[in-house]
């Protein structure tokens, strides 16, 4: 915990850019039949029965003091899926970066393995040697400003049915870019010191010493 809080209380730095990442899942469903219309005093109306089209997943990065974010829209999440994620987030979001500092959880994905059973081994090990990883703890997910990011995403793009793939690419696409636009941070205020204070039952307790 306290390494990730670390990393939250670094400067902006624009060749070591702070990076968060994530997954999400969407499940794909379809109207059985046509929504009512808006109409004065009514909103518009959905029937409850809908058809499944399976589901998707989505990679997403933030970061959080450029105001900026991306999502990779995939049919499954896979080590290939997670591997091709970072290789976009090295060479096309941040080419300039001398190393990329990147927050994620410790997913079993998560690992300079993918890499490897994706890639040549030269190209596995220049991807991986441009990130300086900092894995969140078991169950401190919420400690991943990409979670935030994944909340209004799912709030903002998601609360809805979407029939298919490439619906939510486009969707997913738009909501991006509009956010971007507006160059939205995320300003993390949890100290370490706070952790100590607020988290102390996580703390181990020492005997003094006689």
């Amino acid at each position: 915990m306290e390494d990730v809080l670390d990393v939250y209380s670094r400067a902006q730095n624009p060749r070591r850019p702070q990076v968060c990442f994530d997954e999400g899942r969407k499940e794909l469903r379809a109207d059985v039949r046509a929504p009512l219309p808006a109409t004065p005093g009514h909103l518009l109306r959905y029937d409850t029965e809908y058809s499944r089209h399976g589901a998707a997943s989505f990679f997403l990065w933030c970061a959080p003091l450029l105001g900026q974010r991306g999502v990779l829209v995939t049919e499954r999440r896979t080590r290939l899926d997670f591997a091709h994620a970072i290789r976009d987030l090295v060479d096309l979001h941040f080419p300039e970066a001398e190393q990329i500092v990147l927050v994620m959880d410790n997913l079993n994905t998560h690992t300079a393995a993918s890499l490897y059973e994706t890639f040549p081994p030269a190209e596995a090990k220049r991807l991986w040697d441009k990130l300086e990883v900092h894995y969140t703890p078991k169950h401190g997910s919420w400690l991943n400003i990409a979670e935030i990011e994944l909340s209004v995403l799912g709030r903002q793009c998601l609360d809805r049915r979407i029939a298919d793939i490439e619906t939510l690419a486009e969707e997913v696409a738009a909501w991006v870019e509009a956010r971007n636009a507006e160059e939205t941070r995320l300003n993390w205020r949890f100290t370490t010191e706070e952790a100590r204070i607020k988290l102390k039952h996580l703390y181990p307790i020492l005997e003094p010493v006689k």
